[in-house]
């Protein structure tokens, strides 16, 4: 079958933006990625659209994509809503990519918008705990309790239990940094390293929410969430939309000014209910993408990690096989992760420092790896930049992701 390419990506500063809409946004990444792509929107023959919380927050439910995209005069052709919670763009780049390997199109787009700000900022907390089995909530947090125990943990003075005034992953990453602390020695000053790392990459992103460095101090000593995570090392609540426009091997053909990017593999799994001890999705799933690609993980020139926390990286860096088990904080303590590093993670800044709209987060990594092999990245470029990973999980249902999508990336 013919290679799928990236032809053009596009995505605004994420930020918050209270006075912005889903639909306005969208609107902006969609003109940046055709002119990125050097179309026009009547070459659109498909659309994969992304968003969460547009019904929760706004009431609209069931035709987002086509209301994205109305205004925009993208009319008549398939539109296909995507929804699986913080991996909902990644799995609308993967349904095009999907489309265009089965010889249905020749060009889509795959385009995420998500507005999570609000006045009130409970209720954005609390759409979070809707990306977990919502009918079985309590038992999930029974579960989390238990582990506790387990791991002989008690919350500090002054704590509150889980999901009290903070998103309710932000209990589930740290309860997987405890339990990796516990089993491997791992410090919270390492995942220290990892946060300040992603402040100085974001300081070089004009697309990041957070653009200003943090010391590795800095970054210990902030307020803390929930033992051992503080307020940097936890992605922001905030708004952004982000694009890609992909296409096939004969209609890239056509193009005479293109800036190409192929894609290796495209990979989307589900959890599997596993316990702590037991094989994780990003094992899983990243093991599928290297025999697809027919590469490993040495190759990988730079990825962008979901690092909804500093943990979730630590804990990715072992899943994608980059180090071994319990090796993920002396990785980021070696420097190889850093720029200039043999091993780039998160250049862009990462969700600690760009920013989590989770609707677009997914399509914010490709715009990073897709940039870089370019070799358009400027102040965060990767020296000799070939082959770049996306690692993007989705909710939660017991100890990992419920969804996640693995991406890998050539440069043409």
């Amino acid at each position: 079958m013919d290679s799928v390419y990236v032809i053009g990506v596009g995505m605004i500063r994420f930020g918050k933006y209270f006075d912005g809409s889903v639909r306005g946004m969208a609107k902006d990444a969609l003109d940046l990625v055709l002119a990125d792509a050097g179309l026009a929107k009547q070459d659109i023959q498909a659309a994969y659209i992304s968003n969460t919380f547009w019904g929760m927050f706004a009431n609209q439910h069931s035709i987002r994509g086509e209301v994205m995209l109305w205004d925009s005069g993208i009319r008549g052709i398939p539109i296909v809503n995507c929804e699986n919670a913080c991996a909902g763009a990644s799995t609308a780049f993967h349904l095009g990519y999907t489309a265009i390997r089965a010889g249905m199109y020749d060009v889509v787009l795959a385009l995420g918008s998500e507005k999570i700000t609000h006045q009130n900022k409970a209720l954005s907390l609390s759409a979070y705990a809707t990306c977990m089995d919502v009918e079985n909530f309590e038992s999930h947090i029974n579960m989390f309790m238990e582990i506790n125990k387990k791991l002989d943990f008690k919350l500090p003075d002054g704590e509150t239990p889980p999901g009290e005034g903070r998103s309710i992953f932000m209990d589930a990453y740290a309860m997987g940094a405890r339990w990796h602390m516990k089993k491997y020695g791992t410090t919270k000053k390492q995942l220290c390293v990892i946060c300040a790392k992603n402040h100085f990459h974001g300081s070089l992103n004009p697309k990041a929410q957070f653009q200003e460095p943090m010391t590795v101090d800095e970054v210990m000593n902030a307020k803390p969430v929930t033992y051992p995570l503080t307020v940097p090392m936890c992605a922001p609540v905030g708004d952004g939309a982000a694009a890609a426009i992909l296409c096939s091997q004969r209609y890239l053909k056509k193009l005479s000014h293109a800036r190409p990017v192929r894609i290796l593999a495209s990979v989307l799994g589900s959890g599997t209910g596993r316990d702590l001890d037991g094989v994780d999705i990003g094992e899983r799933l990243s093991q599928q993408a290297y025999e697809i690609a027919g590469l490993g993980p040495q190759e990988i020139d730079l990825a962008e990690l979901h690092d909804a926390t500093a943990y979730g990286e630590l804990h990715q860096y072992e899943a994608m096989g980059f180090c071994a088990p319990g090796e993920g904080g002396l990785l980021a303590e070696s420097g190889a992760t850093t720029l200039g590093g043999r091993l780039p993670v998160n250049t862009s800044g990462g969700l600690e420092c760009r920013g989590h709209p989770i609707g677009a987060s997914g399509l914010a990594q490709i715009h990073e790896v897709v940039t870089q092999l370019r070799g358009e990245a400027g102040k965060r470029q990767v020296e000799g930049a070939h082959i770049g990973l996306t690692e993007n999980g989705g909710g939660n249902l017991g100890v990992e992701e419920a969804s996640m999508t693995i991406h890998l990336l050539e440069k043409a």
